[in-house]
C-alpha cells in the first residue's frame, strides 16, 4: 500500500523562510498570520490528510462513486466520514473572508491545505477544491443577497459547489453552449440543458450542492459575449437558509474514467431549473474567468501533489530494492545486492523529482502570495505589480506544473520498474490521477495560447517585463558563491526575454507562428519561474549555513537541488528558444489529407 506524509518542514521553509509570511502582519489580509498559528496549521494539515484522507486513496480508486436509480449518488467508502471531519475541523473555512464564517487567513495557508489533499488523495480533494471556485466567483460578482444566502454554509463547507461549463459538443469554445435560460418573470430563470465533465456534480457529502451554470437567455448573442452565469442550487433554499424541494436537476450518468474515480464526474440534465443570475446578464464570461482562474492555480497545485505522493514512494522503494551493483563497485559487499540508491540514473530521476517538487511548491506558495498582495498591498502600485505577475503565471502554474507533475509521476512509477504496473502497489494510480491534470480546467495547450495570446500582450507587455526585472534583480543580488545558480538562471531569462522578442517580430505577420511556439513559451516561462525560485531558496539557506543553522543537511540539500536546477533543468531554456524561433512553417505545410494513414 503506498504511504504519504505531508512535506510539512519543507512547507515551513517556504512559507516562513522564502516567502516571510508573518512580515506582511501590518497589511489586512495577514492579521492573523502569525508564524505560531501558522506553524500549527500546517502541522495539523498534515497530520489529517496523512491519516484521515490518504487510507482512503486506493478505496476510492477501487470503488468509484455509486449512481443509484433514482439519480443520487454515493461517493466510496469513508469519504463521507472523512469529510465529515474536515467540516469539523474547520478545514474548508482557511482562508475565507471573515464576514462570511471563514478565518481570514492568507491564500498562501489555503494553498498549503489544496497540495496536502491532493497528494493524500486527489478525488476527495475535488470535492472541497471546486466548492472554492464556486466561492470566489460568488464573493466578487454575487449580489449582497446571493451572498448571505448562500456563502456562509459553503465557507465551512456544509454545503459543496460546482462549476458547470462543458457540453457535450463544446469545451474550450464556449460561445457554442446551447443551456438555455428563459426568464420567468419573478427574477429566477428556467434553465434547461446538458452539462458534461462536472467534477463532484453529485454526491452524499455535502446537505446541499450549489452548481454555477453557464447559459444563454433569449435574443443573446450567439458567441461568448452572449453567455451568462447562474446559481442553480441542488435543493432550492427556504427563507430561513435550509434546504428546501429539490430542484429539476439531476445526473444522467457518471463518466467511467481512466483516474480519480473515487470522484463524481457526472453528466448532468437540467429540465427548466430554477437558477438565479449572478452579476449582469451576458457577463458570464467574466464571472466565469474567476472561477477558472482559482481552478487553474488549485488544478497547478495537483500536478504538483501527485509528484510529491509518487516521489515519496519512489524513495523508499530505492532504499528497499536491490539490483545490480554500484559502478564504481559494491556499496555493500556484504549483501547480495545494492540497493537503486546506487545507481546513477535512478538517482537522475529522483533528484529531478525533487527539485521539481520542492521548487514547485516554492513557485505555487508563492504565487498564492501574489493573490494575497493582489487584493492586501499596501499602494495601487504593489497591488497591480502582484495581479500583473499572478496573471501572468496562472496559465505557467497550471501548463508547466501538471506537465512535470505528470512527468515525474510516471519516472517515479518507472523507478519501480514492472512492480510499478501493479495495481495494489498504487503507483499507476499516481499516474492516471496526474494525467487528468493536464486536461481539465482548460487544457495544456489552451494555457500556453492564454499565456502568448493574451497575457504576454496585454497592456504593453507590462507583466512579462516585471517577470524578466525580478529574475534580473534576483541575479544581480547574488553572491559569488550562488554564481554557479545565478549565471545560468541569468542566461535562461535572456532566452525568454529573446523568444518574446521574436514574437513580437513575428506573430503579427503570421499568427500560426505564435500557436506553434506557444507550448515551448509556456514551458520556458516555467523552466525561468522555478529557477527564480531556487535562487531564492538557494540564497535563504546559504544564509542559514553561514549562520551555524543546527539543521545544515536540510540547507545544503537546498544548495544541491539549486545547482541541480542549474545544471539541468536550465540548459533546456536554448532549445526551447529555438523551437520557438522554428516558426511554423513545418507544423501547417502538410494539407489534411496528407496525415491519412490509409
Amino acid at each position: 500500500m503506498p504511504v504519504y506524509k505531508a512535506p510539512t518542514r519543507d512547507t515551513r521553509f517556504v512559507v516562513n523562510e522564502l516567502i516571510g509570511l508573518e512580515t506582511f502582519q501590518n497589511l489586512p489580509g495577514f492579521a492573523n498570520a502569525q508564524r505560531d498559528l501558522t506553524d500549527a496549521v500546517i502541522e495539523e494539515a498534515g497530520r489529517f490528510v496523512s491519516e484521515v484522507v490518504a487510507p482512503l486513496n486506493q478505496i476510492g480508486d477501487r470503488e468509484g462513486c455509486t449512481r443509484h436509480p433514482d439519480g443520487s449518488v454515493t461517493t466510496p467508502t469513508g469519504f463521507k466520514a472523512a469529510y465529515r471531519q474536515y467540516v469539523e475541523g474547520g478545514w474548508a473555512t482557511l482562508s475565507a473572508p471573515e464576514a462570511f464564517g471563514g478565518q481570514g487567513l492568507p491564500h498562501v495557508i489555503g494553498f498549503v491545505m489544496e497540495e496536502y489533499l491532493a497528494s493524500a488523495n486527489q478525488a476527495f480533494a475535488m470535492y472541497p477544491g471546486l466548492a472554492n471556485g464556486a466561492i470566489s466567483s460568488i464573493l466578487v460578482k454575487g449580489s449582497p443577497e446571493q451572498q448571505q444566502m448562500y456563502l456562509p454554509k459553503m465557507v465551512t463547507g456544509e454545503w459543496l459547489g460546482t462549476m458547470n461549463l462543458t457540453e457535450p459538443h463544446c469545451g474550450t469554445d464556449l460561445g457554442l453552449l446551447r443551456t438555455r435560460a428563459e426568464p420567468r418573470g419573478d427574477g429566477s430563470y428556467a434553465i434547461t440543458g446538458t452539462k458534461i465533465f462536472i467534477s463532484a456534480g453529485d454526491h452524499d457529502l455535502s446537505e446541499n450542492i450549489i452548481h454555477l451554470v453557464l447559459a444563454k437567455t433569449p435574443g443573446a448573442p450567439e458567441s461568448s459575449k452572449g453567455i451568462s452565469l447562474f446559481i442553480v442550487p441542488k435543493f432550492l433554499v427556504n427563507p430561513d437558509g435550509s434546504p428546501g424541494a429539490r430542484n429539476a436537476v439531476a445526473v444522467g450518468s457518471l463518466e467511467n474514467k481512466m483516474g480519480i474515480h473515487g470522484n463524481a464526474t457526472c453528466v448532468m440534465n437540467y429540465d427548466g431549473a430554477t437558477g438565479f443570475l449572478v452579476g449582469e446578464e451576458c457577463k458570464g464570461l467574466a464571472a466565469m474567468f474567476i472561477m477558472m482562474n482559482a481552478a487553474r492555480l488549485g488544478v497547478g497545485m495537483q500536478g504538483l501533489a501527485q509528484a510529491e505522493a509518487a516521489y515519496q514512494n519512489a524513495v523508499l522503494y530505492a532504499q528497499e530494492r536491490r539490483q545490480g551493483r554500484a559502478l564504481t563497485g559494491p556499496a555493500e559487499p556484504d549483501q547480495r545486492a545494492d540497493p537503486l540508491f546506487v545507481h546513477a540514473d535512478v538517482r537522475r530521476m529522483l533528484m529531478d523529482a525533487k527539485t521539481f517538487t520542492e521548487g514547485m511548491r516554492a513557485l505555487s506558495l508563492w504565487g498564492a502570495l501574489q493573490v494575497d498582495l493582489s487584493h492586501d498591498a499596501p499602494t495601487e502600485e504593489e497591488r497591480q505589480a502582484a495581479d500583473d505577475v499572478i496573471s501572468l503565471l496562472t496559465p505557467v502554474i497550471k501548463g508547466y506544473g501538471t506537465d512535470m507533475g505528470y512527468k515525474t509521476a510516471t519516472d517515479m512509477q518507472q523507478i519501480w520498474g514492472g512492480h510499478g504496473y501493479i495495481a495494489e502497489n498504487g503507483m499507476e494510480q499516481f499516474v492516471r490521477d496526474a494525467r487528468i491534470a493536464m486536461i481539465y480546467e482548460g487544457a495544456n495547450g489552451v494555457q500556453a495560447m492564454d499565456l502568448c495570446g493574451r497575457k504576454l500582450a496585454a497592456h504593453g507587455g507590462r507583466a512579462i517585463q516585471r517577470l524578466f526585472a525580478l529574475v534580473d534583480a534576483e541575479v544581480a543580488d547574488a553572491g559569488d558563491d550562488l554564481a554557479s545558480v545565478a549565471g545560468p538562471l541569468g542566461k535562461a531569462n535572456g532566452e525568454l526575454k529573446a523568444a518574446t522578442m521574436w514574437f513580437m517580430q513575428h506573430a503579427m505577420a503570421n499568427p500560426d507562428a505564435l500557436g506553434a511556439g506557444a507550448y515551448a513559451f509556456m514551458t520556458l516561462t516555467g523552466v525561468v519561474s522555478l529557477g527564480l525560485m531556487w535562487l531564492k531558496m538557494a540564497k535563504v539557506a546559504s544564509a542559514a549555513l553561514a549562520a551555524g543553522s543546527d539543521e545544515a543537511p536540510f540547507y545544503q540539500a537546498k544548495l544541491v537541488c539549486a545547482r541541480h536546477w542549474a545544471t539541468r533543468f536550465a540548459p533546456q531554456a536554448g532549445a526551447l528558444r529555438r523551437e520557438i524561433e522554428a516558426g511554423a512553417d513545418t507544423v501547417m505545410a502538410l494539407p489534411v489529407e496528407a496525415f491519412a494513414t490509409a
